[in-house]
């Protein structure tokens, strides 16, 4: 897979059909791209509604022609690769704005698939949110929340504009800041594991929340530096250095 807004337009077109020995600067070998590798299967495109008109022309005259010309090269490789791609944006109507090509929407749009908005399956809340906080929770090193029912009420009667990535952002929120999920939704007051208001979160800067999330730990472990840092994923050399830099004695 591969996210076409993610990139540059350069990069992208070198990550899709790859690029010839000093085709550029850095060139210092050739390099195929996703569409020799996935020859025989299926490449996925998401957010294909980000790609530039530009990278557009060159995706639609290969899903034509069956053939890759890598950036730099003067020959073309056939492949055969089954292209699914995703959008969040309405691309008839990109179409209609001139920011999509409407020869590929077509050559897309074969099997439309449409998937429904969170708010549409607010039934799958709880699941989703028992899913996103486990695996959060491990990368962090801490113990998933338990969500009360009134929390899930609160939760279900917001209408998620950002979908999943919104849901998966708050639960993550949450934990790093240990605020309960619905005060970090927008338009809610966020209220700090003490009960006092937090009006600062927005302006928090990575080293502040880094701080929060390591002292957090600490406590977790007692002040025992060699078991948080080993939680933390981190030396016990570097997290005495961080705690000293911040004036923290445990």
């Amino acid at each position: 897979p591969i996210n076409c807004g993610a990139m540059h337009a350069e990069l992208l077109e070198s990550e899709l059909f790859g690029h010839a020995k000093g085709a550029f600067t850095g060139a210092v070998k050739a390099r195929e791209g996703l569409f020799c590798y996935a020859d025989g299967g299926t490449l996925f495109l998401d957010e294909i509604g980000e790609m530039p008109l530009a990278m557009q022309t060159r995706l639609l005259r290969v899903m034509e022609d069956r053939a890759v010309r890598p950036v730099g090269g003067n020959r073309e490789i056939p492949v055969d690769v089954r292209i699914v791609a995703a959008t969040n944006r309405d691309l008839k109507g990109e179409v209609d704005k001139g920011n999509f090509r409407e020869d590929l929407y077509y050559r897309l749009n074969v099997l439309s698939i449409r998937m429904p908005a969170l708010r549409e399956r607010i039934q799958d809340l709880p699941e989703l949110i028992d899913h996103f906080a486990r695996n959060i929770a491990a990368d962090l090193g801490v113990a998933p929340p338990r969500i009360a029912e009134s929390e899930l009420l609160r939760l279900s009667q917001y209408d998620w504009p950002g979908n999943i990535r919104e849901l998966k952002n708050v639960i993550e929120r949450c934990l790093l800041l240990n605020h309960l999920p619905s005060q970090s939704l927008p338009g809610c007051s966020a209220v700090g594991g003490n009960g006092a208001p937090d009006d600062d979160d927005n302006d928090l800067t990575l080293e502040s929340v880094e701080r929060r999330h390591i002292l957090r730990v600490l406590d977790m472990e007692s002040g025992n530096k060699s078991a948080a840092a080993r939680r933390l994923g981190v030396s016990r050399k570097t997290l005495e250095r961080k705690c000293q830099s911040w004036g923290v004695e445990r």
